[in-house]
């Protein structure tokens, strides 16, 4: 069994540390230092990566510098030594993997999906978060929605992790959308219980964010009625219903 554990680096980012027997895989590597801090002296045999920002792929130079190691991602980066792109599927720690293109956050943003024998696991980077979504910095809203449809379509039960603590803030939108929904209460008196015991409030699963995520309930009438009290059309499709979502998060 792969065993998925998280390497806690700047403020909030979480680098994901996968490990088979002595095989050991990172997903975003934004500092170097705490995922050489968590190896203990074991070597690193690759990194996975999701998209291009800095808080993700800073440390891979020191990275491959210091254990010759491969790296998958987008070909869009630097360094990357095995490109990837939506469709491609690959084999890793002994486990199947598919590669879903997510644009919106970034154009080249991925999102990994582990076919693991304990069922699926999904490293989404910044295009999913629990009860969020990354923000819009070169995609459009059509983009972003199409991407999170096609996250939201996996399994209920699969594992999502994304890449930044960002629940409890999250939520506290998700309230202001949707305040009727009790789902939403519940998770955060859970989550909030969790980080007060300086625990990660991930993974969370696909299951959770459909019932909690606001980005992923654009069908709910009561975020319908919000979204048009921050300027969505009566008749709004769900893309414009994303889209004031989203805006209205960026400044809430």
């Amino acid at each position: 069994m792969i065993t998925i554990r998280p390497i806690p680096a700047f403020n909030d980012n979480y680098i994901w540390h996968l490990r088979k027997g002595d095989e050991h895989w990172v997903v975003d590597p934004g500092d170097a230092t705490p995922v050489k801090k968590a190896l203990n002296g074991a070597s690193l045999s690759g990194i996975l990566l999701t998209h291009h920002h800095l808080d993700h792929t800073g440390g891979v130079v020191s990275l491959v510098e210091e254990f010759d190691c491969p790296v998958l991602g987008p070909g869009s980066i630097a360094g990357v030594t095995t490109p990837l792109a939506d469709g491609d599927r690959f084999t890793l720690l002994q486990r199947d993997w598919e590669v879903f293109a997510v644009p919106g956050h970034t154009l080249d943003h991925i999102a990994l999906v582990l076919h693991g024998s304990d069922g699926i696991h999904l490293f989404c980077g910044d295009t999913l978060f629990a009860a969020g979504c990354g923000r819009l910095f070169e995609g459009t809203p059509a983009q972003m929605h199409e991407s999170l449809t096609k996250l939201a379509s996996l399994p209920k039960d699969t594992k999502v992790y994304c890449a930044h603590e960002y629940t409890l803030a999250n939520l506290q939108f998700a309230r202001a959308a949707e305040p009727g929904n009790e789902d939403i209460t519940v998770r955060e008196e859970l989550d909030s219980a969790t980080r007060d015991r300086n625990q990660p409030t991930l993974p969370s699963t696909i299951g959770l964010e459909l019932a909690t995520n606001p980005f992923l309930r654009t069908g709910s009438q009561e975020i319908r009625m919000q979204a048009a009290a921050h300027g969505a059309t009566p008749d709004a499709s769900a893309v414009e219903i994303f889209a004031t979502l989203r805006h209205w998060k960026d400044t809430f």
